[in-house]
């Protein structure tokens, strides 16, 4: 134990264009930076990525060591996220723990990345028992806590709702990360125009919105401000049709945003606007921890430390297909 008689934990982030590190004290988050690769066209190349991140790592947990004024030794548990994500990327979280492991003989926790977007919001906003819209890059999914796991009742059948956006900015050339960029164009427009809207059953299709809006967009005759903010009010209202039916099935009487895409200021008014309708509260953490961040693995290691989550002495181990409802939450 530190000298302070609190846990400390050192956490990693590393799962796909962001590599941050996170301290957290007795649930207190000591320091949370990050660095994030972006381009100026074109998307995400999983090894560029990765090599950036290696070029980051040591520079970055060297700042957080010294802003925080923490020695390596003061540290108790090491935490990264172990999965879903990018293999590549996933690699240099891992190979740093790794390496701090064999050389402090510190123990560690492998978190899986979905379910620390869950965890961090109710530890963050004080939900007690939510139906949770997680609206990232790759995952786009409605889940509750029930029997002891995380469960999936709606999800995207093809694209995540960031790679969507990614995909679409990309298509006109705006670079990556896409979502910010499309909610810039949005913001100048109120002109609606019809778009493809796929709700089956409690998934949603993307794919078939997205060939559309680059069919509109290559006819010459639509403003991209216009496209922009159709996108946006059709496919955030697919998200909250599907999580409101949740909500009805679930009889839960909270809603919770997680992941990067649910900093987009439109998709919180319509959230906001549904639980209002539906005699519901709406709870949305701040941007810095609805992103990917670090914070977020410190914070639920500490959950999984307390409530007698295994924690592990060697062999990292990365997992970057495992699902949210593959997970034993054996610490709530």
């Amino acid at each position: 134990m530190s000298k302070s008689n609190k846990m400390k934990i050192l956490a990693i982030e590393s799962t796909a264009h962001t590599f941050g590190i996170a301290i957290i004290e007795d649930k207190k988050v000591l320091i949370n930076l990050k660095r994030a690769y972006t381009t100026e066209s074109g998307g995400i190349i999983p090894i560029n990525a990765a090599n950036y991140h290696m070029a980051h790592k040591d520079d970055l947990l060297e700042e957080v060591l010294n802003e925080s004024n923490t020695k390596i030794e003061d540290i108790d548990l090491l935490a990264y996220s172990a999965g879903p994500g990018l293999s590549p990327c996933l690699r240099v979280g891992r190979d740093l723990v790794k390496e701090l492991n064999e050389k402090h003989k510190i123990p560690f926790i492998e978190v899986n990345h979905c379910v620390a977007h869950l965890e961090i919001t109710k530890v963050l906003t004080g939900a007690k028992d939510p139906v949770l819209l997680y609206a990232s890059g790759a995952n786009t999914q409605v889940i509750a806590f029930e029997g002891g796991k995380y469960r999936i009742f709606g999800e995207t059948l093809d694209q995540g709702i960031g790679n969507f956006l990614d995909s679409f900015a990309r298509y006109l050339g705006l670079g990556f990360p896409g979502g910010p960029k499309i909610s810039d164009l949005a913001d100048k427009s109120k002109n609606y125009i019809e778009l493809p809207y796929s709700v089956k059953g409690m998934d949603i299709s993307l794919t078939g919105m997205l060939t559309k809006l680059k069919q509109l967009n290559d006819s010459k005759k639509y403003k991209v401000e216009d496209l922009a903010y159709s996108l946006q009010e059709t496919a955030f209202a697919m998200l909250l049709e599907v999580s409101e039916r949740a909500m009805a099935h679930c009889d839960k009487k909270e809603l919770a945003l997680g992941g990067g895409v649910a900093c987009n200021t439109r998709l919180k008014e319509m959230s906001k606007i549904m639980c209002k309708e539906r005699g519901a509260k709406c709870f949305i953490p701040e941007n810095q921890f609805l992103v990917d961040n670090a914070a977020m693995i410190g914070l639920t290691a500490n959950l999984m430390h307390a409530g007698g989550h295994k924690i592990k002495k060697s062999n990292p181990e990365i997992y970057p297909y495992q699902r949210t409802d593959q997970v034993i939450v054996d610490w709530e």
